[in-house]
């Protein structure tokens, strides 16, 4: 390559990058710009080799992006820095599935068939919680991330649903919910009931402060609850990331990206 061949070479680097910040100084001046939407992560130890990692389904991710939002997957490092960080500059937040939450956490000794995360994971999402409530911006719970909510709020769980309640409903796999038709829930899904894909053994008993129930399924279970002081915060036991109804999954997660667009 010749002299005359590299200088253009270097001048249309030049100008792609060029175009690049431009487009993005456009989307700040032309229009919003998409929200970035936090996503918890599951903390997994691997024993054998003496590591760990940090893992999220894809399908948390495919749903925020789907719907208009830029997911950021959250590592579990409990720094108080960085936790300030992630409250000050993400728009939203999701609370994903995972292990249960040490029943100590609620005053209550652990039933036998509590598999407990691990502490790493416990100790920063509680704090994570804690800071994200006080923020009042928009959140998003799913399974875990209800229960975890509730507790952190002050409520306490139902420890095993097939022994302290029953197995009238399989709360792994699809069964029905009803709505409460003056929620947010009936608004943003048009209906008083649903369809639900869920996968869990454990349901919220006690509810936490400024919180209140807004679904149940036919046994009694809490299905979901929302935010009582005018916050979105919405908060489902179910998975609506994994079911196969795609107008269900994009009307939840598309009301927490709007939520975070109209607070913008």
């Amino acid at each position: 390559m010749n002299v005359t061949e590299q200088t253009t070479k270097k001048m249309l680097v030049l100008l792609w990058l060029a175009i690049l910040a431009a487009c993005g100084g456009c989307q700040s001046a032309c229009g919003p710009a998409r929200p970035l939407i936090g996503i918890t992560s599951v903390y997994k130890v691997d024993k054998e080799n003496d590591s760990a990692s940090t893992l999220v389904n894809f399908a948390y991710v495919k749903a925020v992006a789907e719907n208009g939002g830029v997911p950021v997957v959250l590592p579990t490092i409990s720094g108080e820095e960085i936790l300030q960080r992630y409250v000050e500059e993400l728009d939203g937040l999701v609370l994903i599935g995972g292990a249960d939450i040490p029943p100590l956490a609620y005053a209550e000794q652990p039933h036998e068939t509590v598999k407990i995360m691990p502490m790493q994971r416990y100790n920063f999402e509680r704090r994570l919680i804690s800071l994200w409530l006080d923020s009042g911006k928009p959140l998003l719970g799913v399974c875990l991330g209800m229960q975890f909510t509730n507790v952190v709020a002050g409520g306490t769980l139902i420890q095993d649903i097939p022994s302290q309640v029953g197995t009238k409903i399989k709360h792994r796999g699809y069964h029905k919910v009803k709505i409460d038709p003056n929620s947010s829930l009936a608004e943003i899904l048009d209906a008083d009931e649903a369809f639900i894909y869920s996968n869990h053994h454990q349901a919220v008993k006690e509810v936490g402060k400024c919180l209140k129930i807004v679904a149940r399924s036919d046994d009694g279970v809490v299905e979901a609850l929302e935010r009582v002081d005018g916050e979105f915060g919405l908060f489902v036991q179910w998975h609506p990331e994994l079911t196969d109804d795609a107008e269900h999954r994009n009307a939840i997660y598309g009301a927490l990206v709007r939520a975070c667009a109209a607070r913008n």
